[in-house]
């Protein structure tokens, strides 16, 4: 089954700390991705430019409108994240304890809804779910 793990933290973070530890957080990085795939249980993962990069795009009445930066003033920010395959639940919380920023920020763990599932859900659940 996969799983997005999304790695939330406080972006000005990275401002605030030496160059010697962001590297050091940056090779930990490298490694779990190395390990990931050595294990067969990476699919995707990415790192996010900051959130004054982002626009939010919202779409009412046939209108169209967009905002600079993330919709929601939050104390952890989305910074990137890893798309895994693990046996279950417990595998990929596994996985996802160590990511680096687990230590400092917080990780998501969301299973993904896969073809073969979506076709085996009412319709009504699905309606719901993008609502």
């Amino acid at each position: 089954m996969k799983y997005l793990c999304l790695i939330y933290e406080e972006e000005k973070r990275f401002t605030q700390v030496s160059k010697p530890e962001l590297d050091k957080v940056m090779s930990e990085y490298g490694a779990l991705t190395e390990d990931l795939k050595k294990n067969g249980q990476y699919v995707a993962g990415f790192q996010l430019q900051p959130t004054d990069a982002a626009t939010t795009v919202r779409s009412r009445n046939g209108k169209v409108s967009t905002t600079d930066g993330p919709f929601a003033e939050t104390k952890e920010q989305l910074g990137g994240a890893y798309l895994i395959e693990a046996k279950d639940l417990n595998e990929a919380v596994q996985v996802a304890s160590r990511i680096p920023s687990a230590r400092f920020g917080s990780i998501e763990v969301r299973p993904i809804v896969e073809r073969n599932q979506v076709k085996s859900q009412p319709a009504e659940a699905l309606a719901s779910s993008t609502a």
